[in-house]
């Protein structure tokens, strides 16, 4: 299995900008994925780091939104089925976001949370446009911190 997925992300990386969206819209979706590895091989390899930030947001984004468009299906037991996030836990993030709205969607980048907070938001119908803006804004932020940090970590 880790030659297939060494495989997958030489490809991913060969398809430049393309392969970057392809792999924040996995990671961004309820399947487990590394973007970051092929954002940081491409920007090494001398790919504008700031188009890199705007493909891998723009995928990661589309990630989060079907994660959204889960919860807007309001089908509790694909959710738990599928997305592996118990039905307590979505209950739970709809309480916390009650009142907040869709721009909690800022915070759909953090780890183990952020699906659980976008399956909330679709299934309390927030709205989309600002559920969207919100979401990728950020997304936006942490690939930027992302890239800032990985910059100063290589001296580049």
């Amino acid at each position: 299995m880790d030659a297939f997925i060494d495989s997958f992300v030489q490809l991913l990386i060969q398809w430049g900008y393309v392969g970057l969206f392809i792999s924040a819209l996995l990671a961004g979706s309820i399947l487990p994925f590394s973007s970051e590895l092929v954002m940081a091989a491409l920007v090494s390899l001398g790919l504008s780091p700031f188009w890199c930030v705007i493909w891998a947001s723009a995928g990661n984004t589309a990630g989060g939104i079907t994660c959204y468009y889960l919860g807007r299906l309001g089908r509790t037991d694909w959710i738990e089925k599928y997305l592996r996030v118990k039905h307590g836990q979505v209950e739970r993030m709809q309480r916390f976001l009650q009142g907040k709205g869709a721009l909690m969607a800022f915070f759909v980048f953090l780890p183990f949370i952020g699906e659980a907070i976008a399956i909330a938001l679709g299934f309390m119908r927030s709205n989309q446009w600002v559920t969207y803006a919100s979401m990728f804004a950020g997304k936006l932020a942490r690939y930027a911190v992302m890239l800032w940090i990985l910059q100063g970590v290589t001296g580049g």
